[in-house]
């Protein structure tokens, strides 16, 4: 019974302040290779929420290019979206890449310039992503992070975001990406000891190569990790996309991965 009521006053205090929807996706070597109908699929899948990470962009002359078209293909979806691309991280020409937030004007203000986490730039391949937003008078920053692939011990760079809190001590931080990891690695204690909680457990993202009896997903990688002491999570849900597609061939042209998403209200 007390556990009912803990959870419904919860929801009460959720419904007081404004909610707010932010999605994460690994959008696959993201450039001019996204046929416009991908690009279109996209967009419609990403414009009910508030908030949009993207990682993988392509880091040449392709991936602002293929940033803008998915911007303007989110404003023909009915609302007005602003967006930011990253300059190319800082890894060996064969892992550097952009990242991109998109959001909802109407909702969402971004507060000051969006930079690369450059003091890790020689630690990370990657360098995070980070951006502050406001809404309603409230403001969160978000931290958009793509780790080297599992293959190379991703553990080795995100141990680094433990001192994110340290470097931020004034930001409400949210953690979200592709880690590489699943959250349940020993590499994410540091985080949950600084009341970080991640928004999935036990959630694969990437997608096989072919689907096993209905199973077409591989690691649990993607993840929004954020801190209940400062947002209450409302919802969170993956977005298996590639459930419309003939094949999952087809459903790869878009991304190997699917997206994550996360309602949430500011404390």
């Amino acid at each position: 019974m007390k556990t009912s009521f803990n959870f419904i006053f919860l929801l009460f205090i959720a419904f007081c302040h404004a909610q707010i929807s932010i999605c994460s996706w690994n959008l696959e070597n993201f450039g001019k290779s996204k046929s416009p109908e991908a690009v279109t699929f996209i967009a419609n899948t990403l414009k009910n929420y508030d908030v949009v990470a993207i990682q993988e962009v392509v880091a040449g002359n392709g991936g602002p290019q293929a940033v803008a078209k998915l911007a303007d293909a989110l404003n023909r979806t009915g609302a007005k979206w602003e967006y930011v691309v990253s300059e190319p991280t800082s890894g060996t020409k064969y892992s550097t890449e952009r990242y991109a937030y998109f959001w909802k004007s109407s909702k969402i203000k971004k507060i000051g310039k969006a930079s690369l986490e450059v003091k890790y730039a020689k630690l990370i391949d990657r360098e995070p992503f980070v951006i502050t937003f406001e809404s309603d008078k409230k403001q969160f920053t978000v931290v958009s992070f793509h780790a080297i692939p599992k293959g190379k011990q991703p553990e080795t760079e995100i141990k680094y975001l433990k001192l994110l809190p340290d470097e931020y001590p004034d930001k409400n931080l949210i953690f979200t990406g592709d880690f590489n990891c699943p959250q349940s690695n020993q590499v994410f204690e540091p985080l949950r000891k600084l009341n970080f909680k991640p928004a999935f457990t036990k959630q694969k993202t990437s997608l096989k190569n072919a689907c096993k009896n209905s199973d077409c997903l591989a690691s649990e990688y993607d993840n929004i990790w954020f801190s209940p002491l400062k947002i209450i999570k409302i919802k969170a849900e993956a977005i298996h996309f590639y459930s419309v597609f003939k094949t999952l061939k087809l459903a790869k042209t878009v991304s190997d991965h699917i997206p994550v998403q996360m309602e949430f209200s500011l404390k």
